[in-house]
């Protein structure tokens, strides 16, 4: 649970003792310091039978407001410096896997709508990976200190990828197996990559749906297992934009699984402005294409 409190003596202690009265118990606390006011996290044990709405009423009862409940496992109890370590080892190790990390981090990824189920607004945590902005959206406000975390970590993908570039991103022309260059052809709607006559990859372009605006037109992007990591990818996402832009589409979209780490360093590797949002289990890439409308596709 998450609630702002006024920045005075005793006003956590009147939390604590409405939670107390209430037969709440307090399990954890985290406190990000603010200008007037504090935001505290709390990991509470409430009695049965209640409900986030109980618990929203009895925090705002004690002064608390912006109060955000939701349900969570005993992992929430897990040291907060331990769980940052841990994101930048995992980020070290594996950079492509960022916006499923920091997802997670943040207990955050509440979808691509601005809005929730409740229809409750949600906030944005925009991080910036070269030129991908890489969001996450949850019903609590993020804090100063969660965006300033945040930032560092984007700050950590781009110094890891930047050390590793030559062997993470490699150039989608270089020759590739046995001295094989696929041949990007042009079909109807898309693009192929094709070696000796078979297709090892290919993007498709949809048609623009009402739920993401005229000009932004969906993307099916595939690459054979064996060929990827070769820049076949990246090499037809460059070409379809291009094709889009051209048949007067402002955006593309790519819709793939929330774990699928392929799609940043693809997006960064083919030189395109993106913006990929986290849901619970799925990962959204727009795209401006627009600035290769006069490109050759």
């Amino acid at each position: 649970m998450r609630t702002n409190l006024p920045d005075r003596p005793g006003s956590l202690a009147e939390l604590a003792r409405a939670c107390g009265e209430a037969g709440v118990n307090i399990l954890g606390l985290q406190v990000f310091p603010g200008i007037g006011s504090v935001t505290d996290e709390l990991v509470l044990r409430v009695p049965d039978g209640w409900t986030s709405a109980d618990l929203l009423r009895l925090v705002g009862s004690a002064g608390g407001e912006q109060v955000a409940a939701v349900p969570c496992t005993e992992t929430a109890l897990v040291d907060q410096a331990t769980r940052y370590v841990r994101a930048a080892r995992t980020i070290l190790a594996e950079p492509a896997a960022f916006p499923e990390v920091v997802a997670g981090l943040f207990d955050a990824g509440a979808g691509p709508e601005p809005l929730d189920a409740d229809g409750a607004p949600l906030d944005v945590m925009d991080m910036r990976v070269g030129d991908v902005s890489v969001q996450v959206r949850r019903r609590a406000p993020f804090t100063a200190t969660e965006h300033a975390r945040g930032a560092a970590l984007a700050d950590l993908v781009d110094d890891v990828l930047a050390r590793s570039r030559a062997e993470a991103l490699p150039s989608a022309g270089r020759r590739l197996g046995e001295g094989a260059v696929p041949q990007h052809v042009a079909v109807e709607g898309g693009v192929r990559a094709v070696v000796d006559g078979v297709v090892v990859g290919a993007a498709a372009l949809g048609e623009t749906t009402l739920e993401w605006g005229e000009g932004v037109r969906p993307v099916r992007l595939s690459v054979d297992p064996a060929w990827r990591r070769r820049g076949v990818g990246t090499r037809l996402l460059v070409d379809v934009a291009r094709r889009a832009g051209a048949e007067g589409a402002t955006d593309i979209l790519l819709d793939t699984a929330a774990d699928n780490q392929a799609v940043l360093p693809m997006v960064l590797a083919a030189g395109l402005r993106g913006r990929i949002r986290m849901s619970a289990d799925r990962l959204t890439v727009l795209i401006g294409v627009r600035e290769l409308s006069g490109a050759r596709s």
